[in-house]
């Protein structure tokens, strides 16, 4: 049976500077794995304040590069990215400015192809009933419901206009 070692704060902070080099991190992400390691509190506020006054964490910065990517990338909406910055302890003097700053035409873009593609996988006995599943499907990937509404409007003028 191995004997858990409790990890120092100089060497908690060694390794969360390696880390934080290599990419973001948030606070809430830096506490936990010092807790994890069995840091004492008091090292951890400690650390944690290091590493914000030499600026390894920076919690608006983090937001910021979540944010991008999770839209970018993941194909997230505002409220499933609201969600994960909520998790994340993130606060909302933090996140919400910064997802004000993206333009509606940014999860437009995501979003429009992500509902082509549903429909085509869809079944169901009318288009009501279709126009419901996408609807589902678009809050469920974190899409507020006007910009939902601006996709299934534009994808039933496309459908008409064939």
């Amino acid at each position: 049976m191995a004997i858990k070692k409790e990890m120092t704060g100089r060497q908690a902070y060694q390794k969360l500077t390696d880390l934080c080099a290599r990419s973001e991190h948030c606070q809430q992400e830096m506490l936990e794995k010092m807790r994890q390691w069995g840091v004492s509190e008091e090292e951890q506020a400690q650390v944690m304040e290091r590493l914000v006054q030499e600026r390894y964490v920076d919690d608006e910065r983090f937001a910021r590069a979540f944010i991008y990517d999770k839209i970018r990338y993941n194909k997230w909406g505002r409220r499933k990215v609201e969600q994960a910055l909520w998790l994340k302890h993130i606060d909302d003097s933090i996140g919400k400015p910064l997802l004000d700053e993206v333009d509606d035409e940014e999860y437009l873009k995501n979003l429009r192809p992500m509902l082509k593609q549903k429909r085509k996988g869809i079944k169901a006995s009318s288009e009501y009933e279709a126009t419901m599943k996408l609807i589902r499907y678009a809050l469920s990937r974190g899409f507020t419901m006007d910009i939902i509404k601006q996709c299934i409007e534009v994808e039933d003028e496309d459908e008409f206009s064939e």
